[in-house]
């Protein structure tokens, strides 16, 4: 979506964006999808009825492909911007808002309590929910993307980046080139 640094300082709630310098990748840990599946128990739990879709999404729902040891959730509830129906039951539970994006698609994110979680909020029904599903989906079934995506995250990781998000914006044509295949 290449933001502005404007941008990026904006989106960010109570902390400043994220420097990156070398973003740091590691090879898959078979731990991760454990490490989802407690934090989709934890939302469920917080939430019920008001998780409409929860999905283990990004880099470390693929099996074998390196990642950022981040676990990327995707969570869609009936309206992201009503935060009052969502925000204070995943407080509860250790989840903290770093990003609120009202011009982006009404995205949320939240950082986890004890896991190096990135928790994606969105309107149920939102398109975006969709791509990344489908991104996930098409790395599991393809190695020739999936090699290709790391090979392009390794030439990435490599170069200093002042926030995560340029490094998260420069794999944009690639993303686009697989989904166009997905």
């Amino acid at each position: 979506m290449g933001l502005s640094e404007e941008r990026i300082r904006a989106a960010h709630v109570g902390v400043a964006p994220r420097l990156a310098g070398r973003v740091v990748l590691v090879a898959y840990d078979p731990a991760w999808p454990g490490l989802y599946e407690r934090e989709a128990a934890r939302i469920r739990g917080a939430l019920g009825a008001g998780v409409l879709g929860l999905a283990h999404v990004g880099s470390t729902s693929v099996p074998g492909l390196a990642a950022k040891p981040v676990v990327d959730v995707v969570l869609a509830v009936a309206d992201s911007a009503d935060e009052a129906s969502y925000v204070p039951a995943l407080e509860a539970v250790g989840y903290v808002v770093r990003i609120r994006e009202p011009e982006w698609l009404e995205h949320r994110m939240f950082k986890g309590p004890d896991t190096d979680v990135n928790l994606h909020v969105f309107t149920a029904g939102e398109p975006e929910v969709a791509r990344m599903v489908a991104f996930r989906d098409r790395l599991r079934v393809s190695e020739e993307d999936r090699v290709l995506y790391e090979r392009t995250k390794r030439e990435l990781a490599a170069r200093d980046w002042t926030y995560l998000q340029q490094y998260a914006d420069a794999k944009a044509d690639v993303v686009a080139d697989i989904l166009g295949r997905a």
